[in-house]
This record gives C-alpha cells, sequence and structure tokens, in this order.
C-alpha cells in the first residue's frame, strides 16, 4: 500500500447493483461504504478504501469503477468467495426495491494489520456496512485519535463514535428516538429524515435541523451515503454542525438527480462530471 497520509479512510461493504428489468442501466457498481468513498473523493479529497471483493468477474469492475473517481483501491483485497451482489426491481407503481443481497465476501471482510496502519493515517475513519465494526472501532482506537464515524443503519453494533449516522425515513418522532439512543456511545448523532431534511443532537440536549432541498428525483439509490459524504467533507471542512447537515443535504440531492450511487453512465458523467 501506499504511504500517503489520507484524508479520509472508508471501511465496509461494495457491491454490484443489477437493476434486472432496466436493461438499459445493466449491472452499477454501489454499497454503502463504497459509496461514501467515492462521493468523498469527488468532493477533492484524498481517499483510501478498505474492503473485499471476491476471486469472479465482478471485482475488476468494482476496482475499475472506484478507481476511476480517484478513490485509493491499495486497501481493496481479493478473498475467495464471490463479489457482493443487490438484484433491484421496480414495482407495479415505478419504485425500485431492492429485491435480493447476497452480501458475498463483504460478510467477512476485516482489515488486516497492514490496513490497520494505514487507515490510522486518515484524518477521519468511516464505516459502512462491517461485520466487525464494534471490534474495528476498538483496534482503532488503539492506534488512532482521528474522528471515526459509521452508518448504523446498516452496522448498529459501535465502539465509541465521534459521529452516528441512521435514516428514520421521514419520522419525526423517529429521528430524535434514534438520536437520544445513538448518544450513548456517540458525541453526535445524525439522523436523515428523506424529504424532510435531516437532524442531529448532542448529549446536552443541543439539536439542530435542516430542510431537504427541493428537487427533480430520478433515483433515490445511494442519497443517503452522499449525505454522509457531504457531511464527513463540511467537518473536515470545520464547518459547524448546522452547515455540515446542509452540505449532506446538498450532497443527498445532487445524488438523486442521476442512476446509481455515483455517475457511472456516459450521460450522467456528461452531465453532472
Amino acid at each position: 500500500m501506499t504511504s500517503a497520509p489520507l484524508d479520509v479512510a472508508v471501511v465496509g461493504d461494495n457491491t454490484i447493483d443489477r437493476f434486472v428489468d432496466e436493461p438499459d442501466l445493466g449491472d452499477l457498481v454501489g454499497g454503502n461504504a463504497l459509496n461514501v468513498a467515492v462521493q468523498l473523493s469527488m468532493l477533492g479529497l484524498r481517499v483510501g478504501y478498505f474492503g473485499a471483493v471476491g476471486t469472479d468477474p465482478d471485482a475488476e469492475i468494482v476496482r475499475t469503477a472506484a478507481a476511476a473517481r480517484g478513490v485509493d483501491v491499495s486497501g481493496l483485497v481479493a478473498l475467495p468467495g464471490s463479489t457482493a451482489l443487490t438484484t433491484i426491481r421496480r414495482d407495479a407503481g415505478g419504485d425500485r426495491h431492492f429485491e435480493s443481497e447476497d452480501f458475498g465476501v463483504t460478510a467477512q471482510y476485516h482489515p488486516d494489520a497492514d490496513a490497520f496502519r494505514r487507515i490510522a493515517t486518515a484524518r477521519w475513519v468511516h464505516v459502512g456496512m462491517l461485520p466487525s465494526a464494534r471490534a474495528f472501532g476498538e483496534e482503532l482506537a488503539a492506534l488512532s485519535s482521528a474522528p471515526l464515524s459509521q452508518d448504523c443503519s446498516v452496522s448498529p453494533e459501535r465502539h465509541r463514535l465521534a459521529v452516528s449516522f441512521a435514516s428514520a425515513g421521514e419520522d419525526e418522532s423517529e429521528a430524535e428516538r434514534i438520536i437520544a439512543a445513538a448518544l450513548a456511545s456517540s458525541t453526535l448523532a445524525v439522523a436523515t429524515l428523506g424529504s424532510r431534511g435531516a437532524r442531529a443532537g448532542r448529549a446536552d440536549g443541543t439539536r439542530w435541523q435542516v430542510p431537504s432541498r427541493p428537487i427533480q428525483v430520478i433515483d433515490t439509490t445511494g442519497a443517503g451515503d452522499s449525505f454522509m459524504a457531504g457531511f464527513i467533507a463540511a467537518r473536515l471542512g470545520r464547518d459547524d454542525v448546522e452547515h455540515a447537515l446542509i452540505g449532506g443535504v446538498e450532497r443527498g440531492a445532487f445524488t438523486c438527480q442521476y442512476h446509481g450511487g455515483w455517475p457511472q453512465l456516459r450521460a450522467d458523467v456528461d452531465l453532472f462530471g
């Protein structure tokens, strides 16, 4: 692995998103953690991604797509087995739903000692879906004092976090419940509220809430991951919590204007670059 310090190390899952009844879309690359890593890289940060792919043809698709967006994939390892695969189908109302999820080798991944040494160089560390998230946090704490954030909607078990993220749908009472519970193990808790925006809180009772940004939605895939990237980038830029929430909402809105977790189709690249 290269030795230059990272702005952000992102650890966790990746997947192939297969749109089974939309052949024009074909297969796109996604995953909670990898979406965050790519969006951070698109925001101009030096990002290292740490996760696993299998030994199948999909592995190179994941690696190439992430590297094309500027992500350092030297921490992406190949394990015996299959690359994760998510199948997505439209319902009668036109909304997309996950039809199946095969987590493949991402369900086995945990960083080795070399990966931990590289991760520990980062100014910020973020965890997506990681089966051993609590153990990861404990090991990282012995090596680094960098802020650690986590997507607790997909990895609920946690060590002490600087920021916990979770989705509350559009239920403001659920957002408050999520925040209050998360503050037992987090300095700051953030709950996204879909079209209602996002809320954050600290244990001293301080709360912030920002509205959503009105847009024409094409696809919500990866919007929550993009929110996390926008929030992290803003905090690294020393923005306060309110402005970080705004940054997250704006990045999530950006993602809703194309297909997939980041621009991968030629039309999207031409439009959003």
